[in-house]
């Protein structure tokens, strides 16, 4: 879209009661966003949806400076602005009931992140929530698909940092403008995705984070993934609605189940009460591809074993997936303390142990 039509969509977007449906609604009609803002009264009534009320605010917005200044601040951030009708805009966005007219872009969009999957859940997760959250991330991303999330604290920022670590792409959309990033903690995550990804959003450059923004960038979230996958969330958890908009897209639902006695697993099982799949591996997630997907995603060459010493290769035979503490790994192993933290620093550097709060250990989800 050229300088003078992209100016006008932005003027367009910027008239109260004017969302996408009406925009692609008066562009389909006039064949143009700058026809529509140069067209009478009497000539927008005729389009569906728009009365006179909301023709007569379309008329009176030819004010072309704030549309400018967000054309002047995306390009200070380095970001583009990618519409609706544009060749490199998602197909598969497309086909969700309103997608946006127009995204403001931070990084690099490809024809591979067609493979995709949301992971969404708690912003205060469990070390489980965590574990399984960076395990089905790394096995997915390993297998080419782009991990998408919103950037949140918890389970998203855990996605998108698994996806980098992992070697994959990641996508993540915000609820704000892309000059306002939130949570502030994660300004340097979001330079990572950028670089390996990008950042996304419909809200124009200057938008907080306000409440309300949070739903409406859920149903991108969704709409960018062949299925949205849901760790640990409680019954009002945001994560939910992302769930319910990738059904309302006729998308799949996945959920990873949890302790019963966890009100953070409360999200989650009713997901799978009322249908969504039940996940213990990437493998099922895999099961569900659609088949055009499904020839991309063979499983990722074997990386060469990490060589041992004898130390380090009886401590990994006590690890599992199960925390446990240093002073019970200390008697198991029959070692000393000091000296078992560091055999366990040496495989902490060779990304095969992590060490979780309270002095406790557990294989890393990157060990094979």
């Amino acid at each position: 879209m050229n300088h003078k039509e992209l100016s006008a969509l932005l003027q367009l977007l910027s008239v109260p009661g004017i969302g996408p449906v009406r925009v692609r609604a008066l562009v389909g009609h006039f064949r143009s966003t700058a026809a529509v803002l140069a067209a009478p009264i009497h000539a927008l009534c005729q389009v569906e949806g728009i009365e006179r009320t909301l023709a007569e605010n379309i008329r009176q917005s030819g004010h072309a400076a704030p549309a400018q200044q967000q054309i002047e601040l995306a390009i200070r951030h380095q970001c583009r602005l990618l519409t609706f009708w544009d060749e490199e805009f998602p197909d598969i966005l497309k086909k969700i009931y309103d997608p946006p007219a127009l995204l403001f872009v931070k990084g690099e969009l490809r024809a591979e992140d067609e493979l995709a999957i949301a992971i969404v859940g708690t912003r205060v997760p469990t070390e489980y929530g965590k574990m399984a959250a960076e395990r089905l991330a790394a096995a997915l991303a390993s297998r080419r698909m782009t991990i998408v999330s919103g950037l949140a604290r918890g389970i998203d920022t855990v996605a998108h940092q698994t996806a980098i670590k992992s070697g994959g792409r990641t996508i993540a959309v915000l609820g704000s403008g892309l000059d306002t990033i939130y949570p502030p903690e994660n300004r340097r995550l979001a330079q990572e995705i950028a670089q390996h990804g990008a950042l996304i959003s419909e809200y124009f450059f200057g938008a907080k984070p306000d409440a309300v923004n949070f739903p409406r960038r859920n149903r991108l979230i969704s709409g960018l993934s062949f299925g949205t996958l849901v760790i640990e969330a409680g019954e009002e958890s945001g994560a939910l609605i992302t769930a319910q908009t990738s059904l309302d897209q006729g998308r799949e639902v996945f959920a990873v189940p949890g302790s019963i006695f966890s009100p953070k697993s409360l999200g989650p099982h009713r997901l799978i009460q009322e249908g969504a799949k039940l996940i213990v591996g990437a493998e099922d997630i895999l099961a569900e591809l659609p088949q055009q997907l499904d020839i991309f995603t063979k499983s990722p060459t074997a990386e060469p074993a990490v060589a041992l010493n004898e130390n380090e290769r009886n401590v990994m035979a006590l690890l599992s997936h199960e925390p446990i503490h240093i002073d019970l790994l200390a008697r198991q192993a029959n070692l000393p303390t000091s000296q078992l933290l560091a055999i366990l620093l040496e495989l902490e550097f060779k990304n095969l142990v992590k060490q979780l709060p309270g002095k406790f250990f557990v294989k890393s989800i990157f060990e094979k």
